[in-house]
Order: C-alpha cells, then structure tokens, then sequence
C-alpha cells in the first residue's frame, strides 16, 4: 500500500504541476495576445472571461462526472482537452479574437474538470498517506505555473512567437499528464443514498460547504487577479518593459509556491483559521505596497508578499470541502464552482475598472474580498467525521 500511495502521490503532482505549467504559459503571453489583437483593458477583461466561462459551467457538473469516472479517467480526458483548447487559442490568435475566446472556452471547460478530479485525488492521497499535504499539492501547481510564466518570460525575452510558445506547450501537457494519471488510487467509494440525484445537490444546501465557496472565492480573486493582471499592470502602470512585467509575475507565483510548500507546518502548529487569517492580512498589504510604492521595485516586492498572502487559501478551502471523505466530491465541486465565480467576475471587473482608474489601481479591490476571506475563516475549521 505504500508504494501505491507514493506512486499517486507523483501522479498527482504531475496533475498539479501540469494544470499550473498550462495556465502559466497562457498568461505570461497576455500582454503580448493584447498588444497583437489592439485590445483595451476592457476588452481584454471579456477575452479573458471566456476561460472562466467555460471552467464555472463544467464546475456544478464535475462532482458527479468525478463520482461515476473516477479521477483517474476525468484528468486524463480533461487535460487531452485543456491542451486542445490552448492550441486552438495559440493558432486563432493569428487570425483574430473569435478563434482565441473559443479556444479559451474549451480551455476552461476541460479546467473545471479536471480541478475537481485533481483536488479529490489529493484529498484521497492525503488521507492515505495520513500526512497534511494538500497544500504541497497546490504547491506543485505553483511550479508548475513558476516554470510557465519562466519559460514565458524566455520566450519573451528571444522573440520567440506565441503561437509556436504556446502550441509546444499543449503537446507537453496533452501527452504527459494523460501517461502520468496511471499512478492514480482508487477513489472513496461515494455514500449509498436513497435518492442519488437529491444527493448530489445536497451541499448547495449546506452553510458550511457555501461558506467554504465564499471563503474560496475570495482567495481565487486575489490570485486570479494577480495571474492575469500582474503583468499588464507593470507595463502599463509603471512603463516597464515586457521582460520586467512578465518576471514580476513568475516572482509573484514563486512566493504563492513557497508558501505552499511551506505551509503545512504553520497549518500543523497554528490551525487552518490563524493561519488563513494572518496570510490574509499579508496579502493586503502586498497589494498596498504593488499598487502605491511608485515604482518597479516596490511592485516586485509587493508582488511577492501579494503571493505569499494568496497562498493556502485555495488549498485550505479544498481541504475543509473534503473533510468528509464520502462526501468530498459533491463538496468539492461546489467550493470549487462558487471559488470559480472569481475568475469568471475577475477579469472584466479588473478590466472595467482599469478603464476608468487604470489597471494598477483597479487591484485595490483585491483587497475588499481578502478582508472577507479573514471574516468568514472560521468555516474552513476541521470537520470531525463520525462512521
């Protein structure tokens, strides 16, 4: 049983580490689909809704998809799909904005599925292994998405074009992670109810569950705002050059992934509800030093302590939604589909507020959601399971 729980446990990074490597890689190149297409920030902002789109319809469907599936077969077919998705926006960004939301739609809706599916292996792997590790999983995608936007900036840096960067990419992703999932353990055994249908809807009902997606979504805002909009924001905002803006990015996604690596151990010591609140508090003031310090130094600085803020709210909200293991793909897909809303609201309202304030200060309102995470973070307390 040991080497069955470590074997899933690297499949699972390779999920984790691929999910985050393929949302990187789009995103180090949006200032660049931006400045190709002539797109204003709130043009931009629709663009980039379509991803979100796509993942907050597949979300509310996943649980059940994962419940009858299995992990193992949901990310495999999903990440098949995702690097369709990314190659048919890599190719339509030559020919304009139609063919790129399109692809970012079916980029979205393979997402959505395969978080859920991930996430309900991690838990899985967690409880076998007996060990807090769900973070170190969302760590991993933090590498993942590190070596994204660093490969980015790389192509950036020699001009290499964004079709080629980004249709290399899908073949990585659609080979590798499909091969990996092989690793995968079984998946708890769902309850045995009466009414199955009734039961798969049941956590929408549920206070706690809904307060864990509240919790989770703001969590994601904050660090879906810093994924898309970090970079435009050091160009435009502070009239940086593209390398610059793209690796104050990667250095917000490395603080997100060392806090992630490292944050069992203030989890372990301290318990989810001080800790989510004292890194929620970290974020903001990350943003405050980002947005006011005056230049390109204090936004790298800021961004750092901004990653750091943002990172184990979403794996802590993971967690708290698979406390219960026979119920935690029901409950993991809706955390994750109201977590989700995020990315779906982030984009354009960042992009109707750059319009009208600028990008740089449009992402003071990151800091309205991070103080209602640390209000409500007593939701995401352990749940006691009783058999």
């Amino acid at each position: 049983m040991t080497g069955q729980v470590e074997a899933a446990t690297r499949a699972t990074y390779v999920a984790f580490i691929g999910a985050g490597f393929a949302f990187a890689s789009w995103a180090s190149r949006i200032p660049q689909v931006k400045a190709h297409l002539h797109l204003s920030p709130s043009e931009l902002g629709l663009v980039l809704f379509a991803l979100a789109a796509g993942s907050v319809i597949s979300l509310p469907l996943s649980g059940r998809v994962v419940g009858r599936w299995g992990s193992r077969r949901v990310v495999g077919t999903t990440a098949v799909a995702l690097a369709l998705g990314l190659a048919v926006a890599a190719v339509g960004y030559l020919f304009g904005v139609v063919p790129v939301v399109i692809g970012l739609f079916v980029f979205g809706l393979a997402n959505g599925g395969w978080d859920v599916a991930m996430n309900v292996q991690a838990a899985e792997v967690e409880r076998r292994a007996g060990s807090a590790i769900m973070s170190r999983f969302h760590a991993g995608f933090s590498v993942g998405t590190v070596g994204g936007a660093l490969l980015g900036a790389v192509m950036v840096a020699f001009d290499v074009p964004v079709t080629a960067h980004l249709a290399a990419v899908a073949v990585v992703v659609g080979v590798a992670v499909p091969l990996s999932v092989r690793g995968f353990l079984a998946d708890h055994p769902v309850s045995s109810v009466a009414h199955p249908r009734r039961a798969a809807w049941a956590p929408w009902l549920e206070p706690r569950t809904l307060l864990i997606g509240v919790f989770v979504l703001a969590f994601a805002f904050a660090e879906g705002t810093g994924n898309d909009w970090i970079g435009v924001a050091v160009i435009d905002g502070y009239h940086a050059a593209p390398v610059l803006g793209t690796l104050t990015f990667a250095a917000f996604l490395a603080a997100m992934t060392v806090g992630r690596w490292f944050g069992p151990a203030l989890l372990d010591r301290y318990g989810r509800v001080p800790v989510v609140r004292a890194i929620a508090v970290l974020g903001v003031v990350g943003l405050a030093v980002f947005v006011l310090g005056g230049s390109t130094a204090a936004a790298f600085g800021g961004a750092v302590l901004w990653g750091a803020g943002v990172s184990l709210g979403f794996p802590v909200g993971m967690s708290a939604g698979a406390d219960d293991p026979a119920r935690a793909a029901s409950r993991v897909s809706v955390v994750a589909s109201i977590g989700y809303c995020a990315f779906l609201a982030g984009p354009p309202l960042v992009g109707i507020l750059g319009e009208r304030f600028t990008v740089l200060h449009a992402l003071t309102a990151v800091a309205v959601l991070l103080g209602l995470a640390a209000l409500i973070a007593s939701s995401v307390r352990p749940l006691s399971v009783t058999r």
